[in-house]
């Protein structure tokens, strides 16, 4: 499933719950971890020390990205790290994109990490820039983080965005032996609802079902566990997990904009703010 995964670290309390978790993912599938670490050169960093300039968030990069290699190498995980100077979301999107990684893991906020780059605002651009799927995780108190997932959540609206990233869940699934649940939204707060015949939209939300159900056997799926749901689709996604047990969810960012469009690069960036577990968001690889 995973073969590479890129790891943007900075040794905050966030990126450290994080590492863990990517460690179980990539001794699950006996992936290489890669550990990154971005020199912000938004941040005046740069100093002169006996004539020799020196970019100390560069420096302390080195020392970070070790510490994340001994906490790999414990695990028995193969790694690697690098440490790069850039913008931190557009590094980050266009390192994993160019070194062929299959997976971006991040955490959605960094408290105290020296570059501080691992701040929600910059895990959403890695989200949206990112043309390979980013696994995130709010590392909050209430949060669920758990491996082997056993329940993973796909919300669909049967548009090619959620058709690309449903094959992607089902593929996950399927080496996990998870259960999957599919859910679809129908918005009744976007202008195109008719609330004189709500069957509209249910009946493209049970086609939208109907459409990933026939494809999990591709994937070796053998439960898939149907939802529909009216109403906000941040709301049924959050629901959706709280009620069902979920694990993880998988979800596109972007969406069909019709009376059943629930996932929207704004939906999707709102799931990652607010879901307690994590939320793997795959993009279009063609985009430019």
């Amino acid at each position: 499933m995973y073969e590479d995964i890129l790891l943007p670290f900075d040794g905050s309390d966030g990126a450290e719950a994080v590492l863990q978790h990517t460690a179980d993912i990539a001794d699950a599938f006996d992936a290489t971890v890669h550990v990154l670490f971005v020199a912000d050169t938004t941040r005046d960093s740069v100093t002169v020390v006996e004539g020799r300039t020196v970019d100390a968030l560069a420096e302390q990069g080195e020392d970070i990205v070790a510490e994340a290699e001994r906490t790999l190498r414990s695990a028995g995980v193969d790694h690697e790290s690098d440490v790069v100077q850039g913008n931190p979301a557009p590094t980050i999107a266009e390192y994993a994109a160019q070194y062929g990684h299959d997976l971006v893991v991040m955490p959605t906020h960094g408290r105290r990490g020296v570059s501080r780059y691992l701040v929600g605002s910059v895990t959403e651009k890695v989200v949206r820039l990112s043309t390979v799927p980013v696994l995130t995780a709010r590392m909050r108190d209430d949060d669920r983080l758990s491996f082997p997932y056993e329940n993973v959540l796909l919300p669909t609206d049967g548009s090619p965005g959620a058709t690309r990233a449903a094959e992607h869940g089902l593929a996950l699934a399927g080496a996990l032996d998870a259960t999957v649940h599919a859910l679809s939204v129908v918005d009744t707060a976007f202008a195109g609802f008719d609330v004189r015949s709500p069957t509209a939209g249910e009946a493209a939300a049970d086609d939208a079902l109907d459409d990933l159900e026939a494809t999990a056997a591709d994937y070796a799926v053998e439960s898939v566990v149907r939802h529909v749901d009216r109403g906000s689709p941040v709301d049924g996604i959050r629901d959706c997990i709280e009620d069902a047990d979920i694990d993880a969810v998988v979800m596109g960012t972007s969406g069909r904009r019709g009376t059943d469009r629930i996932l929207l690069g704004s939906v999707a960036e709102k799931t990652v703010r607010s879901a307690p577990v994590p939320v793997v968001t795959v993009g279009d690889p063609d985009q430019s």
